[in-house]
């Protein structure tokens, strides 16, 4: 099957109505949903140079079809940084056509660019279809993610 041609670039701030969709697209896949001053934030860290908070876009055709979000972080374990990919979501209608691995790609090379030594991200342990692209990808680690609310 031929893939589908798309580009994969930094978010502009004229992305908006195109970003928020996904974004819900991807919230509602996780089952949660969040205030609309939270959106409204996120987005604006976006594009704030005291963030280290980064967002790339899918597009095809005029459209945006994919999200990622990624932050650089330190760590205690490296002198270099760390990359971790927090949101990453291309819209369900056209899933397997090569914008999830390559926005993985992107945020890779944003990464290496940024002189981090890893890239890290999470999915939920029902999300199958993501984990077959993950798997192959990246290396599956054995931590198991605890939580509590604050």
């Amino acid at each position: 099957m031929a893939r589908a041609s798309f580009t994969i670039r930094p978010i502009e701030e004229r992305d908006r109505a195109g970003w928020e969709p996904l974004w819900q697209g991807y919230l509602r896949f996780y089952k949660t949903s969040l205030p609309d001053d939270v959106t409204d934030m996120t987005w604006a860290r976006f594009f704030n140079p005291q963030e280290q908070l980064y967002a790339l876009v899918a597009e095809q055709d005029g459209r945006l079809i994919g999200i990622a979000h990624y932050l650089l972080h330190r760590s205690t374990w490296a002198r270099q940084c760390y990359c971790y990919l927090e949101d990453l979501y291309v819209d369900e209608n056209i899933r397997g056509g090569g914008a999830g691995r390559a926005l993985i790609e992107a945020v890779e090379s944003a990464a290496m660019r940024a002189g981090a030594s890893r890239l890290h991200w999470m999915t939920h342990q029902s999300n199958a279809r993501a984990q077959m692209l993950y798997n192959d990808v990246a290396e599956r680690s054995e931590f198991i993610q605890y939580r509590k609310q604050l």
